[in-house]
């Protein structure tokens, strides 16, 4: 074999002699220009000349190295039966001289072209279907590395870009991109090829998976990178993704010429299976547009190009689209054929989420037929059968969002599979079956827990999900601690919070009943999808609720608002509703218009004041009664009336879906007569059932009044960097000139330990040494009580990731976090607060630790309950019950200072309603009873908002907040 003391430049470029260097040299130009048939035609004539010189272990080496670089080349020129005939006779040709004498390099030579090959024949497997194969092949690969010398990670790069390439293929999104990210965070500028090829696979994974404006950001990357390359084939390639891009945009007209233009390329550089990827589209397209004809013509060329091809999976995605190209012509019978022969491909290549696609098609053209047709005395049966097929696909496809790393990408996922949870919804709803709809709300209540450690896994034990795939462009075309710094810092700190599968909600404690139990089994049975963690909590908890009647409500968004409630502490019963969308969607979106919105600053206010709803009795009149049709039941006030006059005034539990969660409760208006929900009982708001496992703090129901340690006040806290007047300045004042929040210190100083140490209650605002290091000191020494009066930076709802919610302490530049500095200043975020140290260090703690929550926690600042909004409730309010709080008081939206109320409601400088609404907060958290306290005071604010109608007693303020257990 090749082997000598060459520098390594002089090796590649003089490896075999003449004709050969300059062949290799030769080809690749061809290649890089997209001009396939003339590179195929160099390494033939190389493989003639090698094959009539006389055999040698060097001779069988160079025919194997030219088989492996055409292999390449015919697989980008889509001929799969070519590059895998090449593949295994360069494969067999490797083999043979595996124990043929050679020196050091030519070890690394023959271990380069041996990767080299079973990267390629990885490729030619996945392309066909062969998907375990493909998979065999890349951890054969990956044993031979550690005798490989790789100095410019090119060959490891290929090897990490080809398992993304096969995650994609299995439709494994959450785990593909989580392996690009990092793989293109770590290679380097030498392996420059692989750079614009993950860029393009992560295009995909991101429009596949609704994220758009992502999408077209990488792929404009890998547009750049391949011209630098001067990859004219690729950037010819990248024409299909962005066509495909665009018609997940809704935007035909560019998607078609796109196609079309891809299309006449790889029709001129016979690059077949692109070609044919391209025409799955352009009938997908002509569907779209009613032509059922061109539809069918070009489905049925794309099918044809992948079963010669031997495209399986491929093609029997195209069988699936002609199978609802059937089904839309009326063809019941091809329809069913069509979908039976993509299930079995899937089936047999174990493809178990693309078999839940077939499923959830099928029940979705039997939830069409009986909207069409009438199966009379079969009804029920049809039914049954579309709920079978449809709820454990629509679980499997929920589940999938779990190995997605970020809550961005999970909630853009979330908004695809919801699209199956609907369809379940619109069944259960058509069968009537009040108990399959109760038990559909308290699963999808259940919510995600925060994970810790590694992303789950599938249910037989394979790692990472499988998912379904996008209709265009897929895959199957081409010593002791130590703290992270610089780039893996950057990383550790920009990482997404993991989420783990909801627990089991168990229904009855006598029969053991677990929610939809029997979908759960047959969705992991089916589709090798984890769906629940195997810990139980019950969905209700009694123990220290029976001294007064309580109803747990539960709502959840499902294209219509869907409700269940149960009552317990001495009073029976449960029931079940549902608000039309457009109802519910109308009240909410009256009441957004009525609030200051997040992001507005002084403007939204202004509004709030000026024309808002809730500044005014009547019109505030109007929207409360407007909510309340949209979004109670009447039977529920009905039982609640019946109740408070047998037992008293009852607990309201509500666990608002995230449409919702900005809905002041205790506001509706549930009769003509003005009846408010709080007039009839104390309401509080409960977090997802997943946090009541994880807070496993057990203290005495008395609460803190009776608890040892102090009660920490962060009020106003300075934020370096900020002057006192602007946008993160002073919330409450200059120190010492409100009356009534110098009392409330003075009281809490007249009746125990407060922190920070204080000699008179003016010290305790707008102090500079109120940092997350002393909040962490304070709360590890054991805290009754903590109340924070501040700045709170919101999170965009529209980003998913709640975890963004921030605290504004005096915490500087330097200090260490997990979000970014603001100024002169870095915020706590309810990351840090959940992850700590964790993602920083190898030695890191949870934030559990290191800020341990008191049994009852007051955040009073601008929407510092907004978590609730989001799909995932990880902000900072149920950061801090998973940290240990057992209540937390925060705000639903953005709230008005006392000096705003000066300012633009013209209220005299004398009267403070925040001090007030901060006063209140503060006895109800000394009251046994919190929430009937907080309620006794939003009462009175009520009543005078009916007498006078003054401003200071408008519901803006003062029914923005609300306490939240778990």
């Amino acid at each position: 074999m090749p082997d000598g003391n060459e520098s390594e430049v002089q090796a590649a470029a003089q490896l075999y002699g003449e004709p050969f260097d300059s062949g290799f040299a030769q080809a690749h130009e061809h290649h890089m220009a997209a001009d396939f048939a003339a590179a195929c035609a160099v390494y033939g004539e190389m493989l003639a000349l090698a094959e009539s010189i006389e055999d040698s272990p060097d001779v069988r080496f160079l025919r194997a190295h030219v088989l492996c670089d055409l292999a390449v080349v015919l697989l980008t020129a889509s001929d799969l039966p070519g590059a895998e005939d090449a593949v295994e006779r360069s494969r067999n040709l490797l083999d043979g001289i595996a124990s043929a004498q050679m020196g050091p390099q030519g070890r690394q030579l023959w271990l380069e072209t041996v990767l080299k090959t079973l990267i390629a024949r990885s490729d030619v497997m996945s392309r066909t279907g062969r998907l375990d194969e493909s998979l065999a092949c890349l951890d054969e690969a990956a044993a031979l590395f550690p005798e490989f010398e790789d100095p410019d990670g090119l060959r490891a790069a290929e090897l990490g870009l080809n398992r993304v390439l096969l995650l994609m293929n299995r439709g494994e999104w959450g785990r593909a991109e989580e392996q690009a990210t990092l793989l293109l965070s770590t290679t380097g500028a030498t392996a420059a090829e692989t750079v614009p090829r993950l860029l393009t696979a992560l295009g995909t994974i991101c429009a596949t998976t609704g994220r758009f404006d992502l999408a077209e950001d990488y792929l404009a990357r890998a547009d750049d990178g391949f011209r630098a390359l001067g990859d004219t084939g690729e950037r010819q390639t990248l024409l299909a993704h962005r066509a495909s891009l665009a018609m997940e945009r809704g935007e035909l007209d560019l998607a078609e010429r796109l196609f079309a233009q891809a299309s006449a390329f790889f029709e001129e550089q016979r690059r077949f299976g692109d070609l044919a990827v391209c025409e799955q589209a352009r009938s997908h397209l002509a569907g779209l547009r009613g032509d059922a004809v061109g539809a069918s013509d070009l489905m049925a060329a794309s099918l044809d190009r992948f079963q010669r091809l031997g495209a399986s999976v491929a093609a029997a995605d195209t069988m699936l689209l002609g199978a609802q190209h059937a089904y839309e012509r009326g063809d019941i019978e091809e329809m069913k054929r069509l979908a039976q022969e993509a299930r079995d491909v899937y089936q047999a290549r174990e493809i178990h989420e693309r078999c839940a696609q077939v499923d959830l098609m099928l029940a979705g053209t039997l939830e069409d037929n009986l909207n069409r047709t009438d199966h009379g005395r079969h009804e029920t049966r049809s039914i049954d059968t579309a709920l079978s097929l449809a709820l454990p696909a629509a679980l499997a496809l929920a589940a999938a969002r779990h190995d997605f790393v970020t809550a961005h990408a999970r909630t853009q996922w979330l908004q695809l599979a919801d699209r199956a949870m609907h369809l379940v919804f619109r069944l259960a709803v058509r069968r009537q079956d009040q108990g399959l709809l109760f038990e559909l709300v308290e699963h999808r209540c259940a919510g995600a827990a925060l994970a810790l450690g590694p992303g789950p896994g599938s249910a037989d034990g394979h790692d990472g999900p499988s998912v379904f795939p996008d209709a265009g462009m897929k895959a199957y075309g081409d010593d002791g601690p130590m703290a992270l710094g610089g780039v893996a810092a950057e990383a550790a700190a920009s990482a997404g919070l993991r989420v783990a599968p909801p627990p089991k909600v168990r229904m009855s404690a006598e029969s053991g009943r677990v929610a939809l139990q029997e979908f759960i089994a047959a969705a992991e049975f089916r589709y090798r999808r984890r769906i629940v963690d195997e810990e139980e909590v019950p969905f209700w908890i009694t123990d220290e609720l029976t001294a007064r009647p309580v109803v747990q409500i539960r709502l959840a968004d499902a294209g219509d608002l869907f409700m269940t409630w149960t009552w317990a502490g001495g009073a029976q019963g449960f029931g079940t509703g549902h608000g039309p969308a457009a109802e519910v969607d109308r009240a909410v979106r009256e009441l957004a218009e009525a609030l200051p919105g997040s992001g507005e600053g002084t403007a939204g206010l202004r509004r709030a004041f000026e024309s808002g709803a809730l500044a005014d009795h009547r019109t505030e009149r109007q929207l409360a009664r407007t909510m309340a049709e949209a979004l109670w039941p009447e039977g529920l006030t009905a039982q609640i009336r019946q109740v408070s006059e047998r037992a008293g005034r009852p607990l309201v539990r509500i666990q608002p879906s995230p449409r919702v969660a900005q809905v002041p409760w205790e506001l509706l208006a549930v009769d003509d007569a003005d009846t408010r929900l709080i007039d009839l009982a104390d309401v509080v708001t409960t977090a997802p059932t997943s946090l009541r496992r994880q807070n496993t703090a057990q203290r005495a129901p008395e609460g803190p009044a009776r608890d040892p340690g102090p009660v920490v006040l962060v009020l106003d806290p300075r934020v370096p960097g900020f002057r006192a007047d602007s946008p993160l300045g002073s919330v409450l004042g200059p120190p010492g000139s409100d009356p009534e929040l110098l009392s409330l210190v003075r009281s809490r100083l007249d009746a125990g330990a407060v922190e920070p140490s204080l000699a008179d209650p003016a010290e305790a605002f707008r102090r500079t040494d109120l940092d997350r290091d002393w909040l962490s000191s304070v709360l590890r020494k054991g805290a009754r009580r903590l109340m924070y009066v501040g700045h709170v930076g919101g999170a965009p709802v529209e980003g998913g990731q709640s975890e963004d919610g921030t605290l504004h302490l005096s915490c500087g530049p330097q200090t260490v976090g997990l979000t970014e500095a603001v100024r002169t200043h870095r915020p706590l975020s309810a990351k840090d607060l959940l992850l700590g140290t964790l993602p920083l260090r190898a030695d890191g703690e949870p934030g559990a630790r290191i800020w341990p929550a008191p049994p009852r926690v007051a955040l009073i600042g601008c929407e510092s309950g907004g978590d609730l909004r989001f799909a995932e409730s990880f902000g900072l309010a149920t950061a801090m019950i998973h940290n240990g709080a057992e209540l937390v008081t925060a705000t639903r939206w953005v709230l008005p200072t006392s000096f705003a109320f000066h300012r633009l409601a013209g209220l005299p400088e004398s009267v403070r309603p925040l001090s007030e609404a901060i006063v209140a907060v503060d006895a109800a958290h000394e009251d046994r009873d919190p929430v009937h306290r907080l309620g006794r005071w939003q009462r009175e604010q009520l009543d005078h908002w009916r007498a006078d109608g003054r401003i200071e007693h408008s519901p803006l303020l003062w029914a923005a907040m609300t306490c939240i257990v778990v």
